[in-house]
């Protein structure tokens, strides 16, 4: 099969995706294992993506959310790819909203009953006092879309209001919008890779996470411990399993992903699980990334299994969407004559 890997250089908006050019290798050799004939594509332009859909790829898989064009819109590639009628692995773009959007997603799995940690949204100068913030202290404040935890640091848990203020100016100085705050969840952090088959069958595979303490004594999973990779992943305790899963699938359902994502879960001092938030174009570097670890630690998954888990839905879809962009010409040169 023809397969087209499609990312963009988004490095600069801390996004999520499979991660570097590197990652998108990983991917492009695990395919070609397989006997399928795969390119890496870096879109930069709106004639870059124009010239992928004049190759026809059977199948596009999608590295990154969007392209981003100076003074103008950014093109999403889901909603591209399906306007012109090409098979795009993954979420479609109405969802996606819910990965860009912690907010959001947090707002809408609330309509499901599912617990998230209680939280607020806020710049510089919107509360003058302590005693006008919507939740008490100690907080975390962390940007309300970026990734890979850009913005995390021991300055995200406060404890007070000066310190409150200054994390809040210092976010919203970097990203220009409201930052997210939440009450502080003290219990224990899991991410779960999730997959589901083109027939329904689900493999859910969760991890714990233990970030490095800091020198404040602080256990935060923030951008330097990611990127140093100084966090532990192991196996969950039995008995935290079913909690955890159940979290994972229930938000996975609910924020309704096709295919693939990794949701982020942790606990509260009392062992209560919340939703934190959703990956839906999860880092794929081999041997690094959480969402192949994860699928690696418990399942003891290779990289390559994982690899043709995660496209088995979207490979299933070519032949039937090639079926219906055939009966879609069809129906238009009958209209023609």
């Amino acid at each position: 099969m023809k397969i087209e890997i499609i990312t963009s250089r988004n490095e600069s908006l801390k996004e999520t995706g499979f991660g570097s050019l590197f990652a998108c290798n990983d991917v492009l050799a695990s395919l070609e294992r397989v006997g399928h004939s795969v390119l890496v594509t870096i879109c930069e332009t709106q004639e870059g993506l124009d010239n992928v859909v004049t190759r026809k790829p059977d199948l596009v898989v999608l590295a990154a959310k969007y392209m981003a064009l100076e003074g103008e819109e950014d093109v999403w590639f889901s909603e591209f790819f399906e306007q012109n009628h090409i098979t795009f692995s993954g979420a479609n773009r109405e969802t996606l909203k819910y990965d860009s959007d912690k907010v959001l997603a947090k707002e809408h799995l609330a309509t499901f009953g599912i617990k998230t940690a209680k939280y607020f949204t806020a710049v510089p100068g919107q509360y003058k006092f302590e005693e006008e913030l919507p939740i008490t202290f100690p907080l975390f404040i962390k940007p309300a879309d970026a990734a890979n935890g850009n913005g995390i640091d021991d300055e995200s848990f406060v404890e007070n209001f000066t310190n409150y203020k200054a994390k809040v100016s210092s976010l919203y100085g970097l990203y220009g919008q409201p930052v997210l705050v939440e009450e502080y969840l003290s219990g224990r952090e899991f991410t779960i890779a999730v997959i589901i088959s083109g027939r329904g069958q689900m493999t859910v595979s969760a991890i714990e996470i233990v970030p490095p303490t800091s020198s404040c004594g602080l256990k935060i999973l923030g951008a330097s411990a990611k990127t140093s990779d100084t966090e532990t992943l192991k196996k969950i305790e039995f008995h935290d399993m079913g909690s955890v899963k159940k979290m994972a699938v229930a938000s996975f359902r609910g924020l309704g992903v096709r295919g693939f994502g990794r949701i982020d879960v942790k606990m509260d001092s009392l062992g209560v699980c919340y939703f934190m938030e959703a990956n839906l174009v999860p880092g794929m570097n081999r041997g690094t990334s959480y969402f192949p670890r994860a699928c690696e630690i418990e399942n003891e998954m290779s990289y390559d299994k994982v690899i043709k888990l995660m496209l088995d839905e979207s490979l299933e879809r070519v032949g039937v969407d090639k079926k219906l962009n055939k009966l879609l010409k069809q129906d238009t040169a009958s209209y023609a004559v």
